[in-house]
C-alpha cells in the first residue's frame, strides 16, 4: 500500500527499498501495537504523499482536538506538518514536511 518494493524475505525479516533507503523489518511471532508513532518518514510534498497514499487505500487518522485540514494534515506552531496513519498491525506511522 506504501509503494516500497520488497528486495528479501526470510523467516526472520523482510527488506524493502524505500526510495533508495533500505529499510529493514523484523517479524514478530506476537504483535503489540503501541499508542505512539513508531516511524515516520520526512516528505518535501506532504500533500502530494497523503494523495498518493491514500489512492492506495491508506486512511489518515484524525485525532480529536488537533485541527487537521481535510486531508488529515496538522500545523505544528513551528510551521511543520504532520499526518499519521496505520499499518495492517495497528502500528502508528507518520509523514512531516518540516517548515523552511
Amino acid at each position: 500500500m506504501l509503494g516500497l518494493r520488497i528486495c528479501e524475505e526470510t523467516p526472520y525479516a523482510a527488506v524493502y527499498d524505500a526510495g533508495g533507503t533500505m529499510l529493514r523489518l523484523t517479524k514478530v511471532d506476537d504483535l503489540v501495537p503501541q499508542p505512539f508513532t513508531i516511524a515516520g518518514w520526512r516528505v518535501l510534498d506532504i500533500e502530494s504523499t497523503i494523495e498518493d497514499v491514500a489512492s492506495r487505500g491508506v486512511n489518515v487518522v484524525r485525532y480529536e482536538g488537533m485541527d487537521q485540514d481535510e486531508r488529515g494534515i496538522w500545523s505544528t506552531p513551528a510551521g511543520d506538518r504532520v499526518a499519521w496513519f496505520t499499518d495492517l498491525d495497528g502500528n502508528t506511522l507518520s509523514v512531516t514536511s518540516f517548515a523552511e
